[in-house]
């Protein structure tokens, strides 16, 4: 009995201790976060200086500060270890502690950590100023990613010089970082290990907090895939039709340079040749926002509106002061691809894109903004949780905003469609032209993580890297280079996000959710019932929808406080990621595909690529 009652009385001394720790630790997570939050700004402003002005006391610069950020987390995962955190009572300061232990890349040693700075600002910097010689004049060689080749991947339709300008692209924006990509590897390796992951797949993937994830996804897309190689048979005999049996196969992988877009991941571009029924009007406001004098200016005050038409939060004055929303004009070079950022103080949140007047910028916009939303939303929260339930969760809430900016309805509304009429044809073309943006891309984004997974995981020997890369294309996409590659090439990197070391998989995730959100959004805002022909869920706009605009607080302002299917569970009452939405939402193109292509005996599948030999 004594020893019954000693026994009790040390554990009664411990949880006492523990709950006295366990406040003590409450007030350092309190000031932690918000020296975090400092330190942070700083490292962000650094960023912002080098993104927007790209030059080499800039990148010094960068490089110094986030290595200082990197040395205090390390102090900082040093001395969560001083406390036991994993035995606390309160849920929220053991999420909260969990996070602060994953270092990432600031786990390396010192000198690994500048060197891996070093090497992404390497490839981040060469991608930003790849120039080009012009196809039809030789002499003039300052042609950029955005605008010029981009342009005249959209629009031209001579074969050969797509070809020239694809390979040019390619040979400069991929192959020339190939000994930069192979030592970023080894540090990703190193510095996952050091995480306590196996490589840094894993470390990616933990952010979804799901064991079986990369499964669910696969599942997913085995789901999506039928719908996809019905798109792919019809392009490839409509792309036959325009180009000839000599340049696109019956049978074989596209020719990607053919796609209207540099990495064809979105083929929307090319609705001229393609769209199902090319007598119909295709959706386009870019002329009528030209016509209208439309200004980049006034496209992201309309998106501010989306917003706030839903009781959403207004953009902050801090947004219009400090934000690049237009191509600077004085000859420097900058990262153009549209951005949006946090600055970790109240309300300083801005965003980087050289604007053009178009339709796709408009969408492109309202996505920037969606990301804006969310950090008004939760920068209320400590700073471990300001930023997204999940990775995906952030890409997605433009995107629900631009699939009802896109829509017929909203665009009559705001007066840029006129005498459109909505009949069987123009819907289809219309899902078409969403399917071409949406659907297509879903195979790409895979594809460009579980590429780096491969890398990572040591899967693939360094002699095969380019190969791998293009085996990869054409098993999930069934699309192949316009010319013959091998590992005397690179080209990976020749996507941004692959040379600037940015995880792509949420993209993948954003693709998949995003129809979930929206379908809740519609039904919450009236706008979509699934037994009301004169309400589908492909003319559903949300815009002025207080009820929606509840769901998207109530998600958004949890950031990452509660694992992501607590978030989703906030919006639509689902717990679960599902492809359920996205085929609702595509259901009559499915219909229509099917009976087409069966109608014009057109092949469906694709036979393997040889465009890339092992040297």
């Amino acid at each position: 009995m004594r020893l019954f009652l000693l026994a009790l009385l040390a554990t009664l001394a411990v949880t006492q201790a523990l709950v006295k720790e366990e406040i003590q630790a409450k007030e350092y997570l309190e000031n932690l976060n918000k020296e975090l939050a400092k330190r942070t700004n700083v490292e962000t402003e650094a960023s912002w200086a080098y993104g927007s002005n790209i030059t080499d006391e800039n990148e010094k610069k960068k490089n110094e500060i986030s290595a200082e950020l990197a040395k205090f987390m390390k102090e900082v995962a040093s001395d969560t270890t001083k406390f036991q955190w994993r035995s606390y009572q309160s849920e929220d300061l053991k999420r909260q502690f969990k996070a602060l232990t994953k270092l990432g890349y600031a786990a390396l040693p010192e000198a690994d950590y500048a060197e891996l700075l070093d090497t992404l600002s390497a490839m981040e910097s060469n991608f930003a100023k790849v120039k080009v010689c012009d196809y039809k004049d030789s002499t003039k060689c300052d042609l950029a990613l955005d605008p010029e080749i981009e342009e005249v991947i959209s629009k031209s339709r001579d074969h050969e010089e797509l070809a020239y300008y694809w390979r040019e692209f390619y040979d400069k924006a991929g192959t020339a970082v190939r000994s930069q990509f192979e030592r970023y590897v080894e540090l990703n390796t190193k510095a996952a290990k050091l995480n306590n992951f196996t490589s840094g797949a894993e470390a990616w993937l933990d952010e979804y907090e799901d064991d079986t994830f990369e499964q669910q996804l696969e599942d997913i897309f085995a789901d999506i895939r039928p719908l996809y190689q019905q798109i792919h048979g019809y392009v490839r005999y409509r792309l036959r039709k325009h180009y000839g049996d000599a340049v696109v196969s019956e049978t074989g992988p596209i020719p990607m340079h053919l796609l209207g877009n540099m990495w064809a991941q979105q083929w929307s571009e090319i609705a001229d040749i393609v769209s199902p029924f090319p007598e119909k009007p295709l959706v386009d406001v870019s002329a009528e926002m030209e016509k209208q004098g439309y200004t980049p200016l006034k496209m992201f005050q309309m998106g501010d509106d989306f917003f706030t038409s839903m009781n959403l939060t207004k953009l902050p004055q801090d947004f219009w002061d400090k934000s690049i929303i237009e191509k600077p004009t004085d000859g420097r070079d900058l990262v153009c691809h549209a951005s949006a950022w946090d600055f970790y103080l109240t309300d300083d949140v801005r965003i980087k894109q050289c604007t053009r007047v178009t339709q796709d910028q408009l969408f492109t916009v309202h996505h920037e903004l969606g990301h804006i939303q969310y950090f008004l939303q939760y920068q209320h929260q400590p700073f471990v949780y300001r930023t997204g339930a999940n990775p995906g969760f952030h890409e997605a809430v433009g995107d629900v905003l631009s699939l009802s900016v896109s829509t017929p309805k909203h665009l009559e509304k705001i007066g840029l469609l006129k005498d459109y009429v909505r009949d069987d044809e123009a819907r289809i073309n219309q899902l078409f032209l969403t399917a071409l943006d949406k659907i297509v891309f879903l195979p790409f984004d895979f594809t460009m993580d579980k590429y780096r997974w491969s890398l990572f995981r040591g899967e693939v020997d360094k002699a095969n890297w380019n190969c791998a890369f293009w085996k990869l294309r054409d098993e999930y996409s069934g699309i192949e280079p316009p010319v013959v590659r091998s590992e005397k090439d690179f080209d990976a990197p020749a996507k941004y996000h692959i040379s600037a070391d940015v995880e792509y998989l949420r993209y993948l995730v954003s693709f998949i959710i995003q129809f979930q959100f929206y379908k809740s959004a519609c039904i919450k805002a009236g706008q979509y019932d699934p037994n009301n022909v004169e309400l589908p869920l492909d003319n559903c706009d949300i815009y002025g929808s207080a009820a929606a605009g509840a769901a998207f607080h109530n998600m958004l302002s949890m950031g990452a406080s509660k694992p992501w299917p607590d978030a989703l569970e906030a919006f639509n009452g689902e717990r679960i990621m599902s492809g359920k939405a996205i085929a609702e939402y595509f259901e009559p193109l499915r219909v229509w595909l099917e009976a087409e292509n069966i109608k014009n005996n057109v092949h469906i599948g694709w036979t393997t690529s040889n465009k890339c030999v092992s040297s």
